[in-house]
């Protein structure tokens, strides 16, 4: 796999600074908005932009690859990634910040799309699960970079909008210099909504509702975390242990779900979110009224941290969880179709995330914030548990869960190792 890394070096590094831009951009947005005094509603709304801006993009981006080339999209939607992080700055209020959500996540997904295309054209039959966990560790790296580097600057200044913008011009430079050839941009198609319920209702429900976790959590937690009267230093802490958590989840679960039952897995994960978002509660800042039992305990931020961080360790993983227990009941040559379906649900979701979210926090005040989490992850749950008591257990060889970021576009679901393309040689 080294001489395949080395060969996208300009990719990873590309995307890698990207990431660190977008993880900075998000949760700055989040505290900002804490400070200028936008409502949690409001808050919720222009978060879901960027949501809407990475459904937009993951439909008309594909017809433009294939008229201008990837280079020329990288470099166009990288670019506009970075107007949007002057015009957050420029213009404080929520209108503009809507727009420049929507505006970040047409070039975000136009960059994924790009990147992963790139990657599956550059890779070869033995090393492409390989590309896709770097991709994977990378993305997430620099997501969780990005949030540390909230130390920088205080939001309330225009440092840190500045620093978001040169990252994302940054990005742009190792791409520009390669000298590879960019490679033939495939259409991919995807299954309807309709058509993969009928495949797998639990796959298709729980994306949906992982999709409205995802969506809510990772754009309001800063926000959480500057009501709840966490400094800074806390916050960004926070925010960097959440995603490195929930990246180091997805193995020991993933193993476990080629074990087992992969229903009962899905079951059994998000049963422990809840209940560790519930044990979030209990040790938050803002304790349901008659618990007193933790109220006073010296080490109850830490074990605050401990919590959310094992939260999204059982959190994460539900994506790639959904995507293969789905797989367990198509055809191999269905796998991308599939992934790309359900990867339309969960966008829906988690537009939808945010604004729910922040209704819940609204109407419940900062328990809300978890409240909202234990009740998707209920709904799950027992959704699970009533599918299997309807379906028989499903067994696909040719399915094992794969690690994968949730940004996945059906371009870097080819990476799959148990794609079409890559069992023959796994069988050699």
């Amino acid at each position: 796999m080294q001489k395949e890394v080395k060969k996208s070096w300009a990719l990873f590094i590309g995307i890698g600074t990207m990431m660190i831009a977008h993880g900075l951009q998000l949760q700055v947005m989040g505290i900002r908005s804490v400070i200028e005094n936008f409502s949690v509603i409001t808050t919720g709304i222009f978060m879901s932009g960027y949501y809407i801006g990475y459904f937009v993009g993951s439909k008309t981006t594909p017809k433009l690859v294939s008229k201008v080339g990837h280079i020329r999209v990288f470099a166009a939607f990288a670019s506009l990634a970075s107007l949007s992080a002057l015009l957050a700055v420029a213009y404080v209020n929520p209108f503009m910040w809507t727009i420049s959500r929507f505006i970040t996540g047409i070039s975000l997904v136009s960059c994924y799309i790009v990147s992963e295309s790139w990657l599956n054209d550059r890779a070869t039959n033995k090393n492409r699960g390989q590309l896709l966990s770097a991709y994977m560790i990378i993305i997430y790296l620099g997501l969780s970079i990005g949030m540390l580097l909230l130390n920088v600057s205080d939001p309330i200044n225009y440092e840190p909008f500045i620093l978001v913008s040169v990252l994302l011009s940054l990005a742009l430079v190792p791409i520009l210099l390669t000298k590879r050839s960019a490679p033939k941009f495939k259409k991919i198609g995807t299954m309807n909504i309709l058509e993969l319920y009928k495949i797998s209702p639990l796959g298709s429900v729980s994306s949906f509702c992982t999709g409205i976790i995802h969506g809510g959590f990772f754009s309001l937690i800063a926000f959480y975390a500057t009501k709840a009267n966490f400094n800074l230093f806390e916050t960004s802490i926070l925010l960097f242990i959440s995603t490195i958590s929930g990246v180091l989840g997805q193995w020991p679960i993933g193993y476990v779900s080629d074990k087992y039952d992969r229903r009962s897995v899905i079951v059994i994960t998000t049963f422990f979110a809840a209940l560790l978002a519930f044990l979030s509660i209990l040790t938050s800042n803002d304790p349901i009224e008659n618990i007193y039992w933790l109220s006073e305990m010296h080490y109850k931020k830490i074990l605050f941290f401990i919590f959310v961080g094992l939260y999204t360790s059982f959190c994460l993983p539900l994506f790639s969880l959904n995507l293969a227990h789905t797989n367990d009941f198509v055809d191999k040559n269905k796998f991308v179709a599939a992934g790309g379906g359900l990867q339309l649900i969960f966008g829906f979701g988690a537009i939808s995330g945010p604004i729910l979210c922040s209704l819940f926090i609204q109407f419940l005040d900062l328990n809300g914030f978890f409240i909202f989490l234990i009740l998707f992850h209920l709904i799950i749950g027992f959704f699970g548990v009533y599918r299997m008591k309807v379906r028989e257990v499903a067994s696909n060889p040719e399915s094992t869960f794969t690690p994968i970021p949730a940004t996945i576009t059906p371009a870097g679901l080819q990476l799959d190792p148990d794609t079409p393309a890559n069992l023959d040689n796994k069988k050699n």
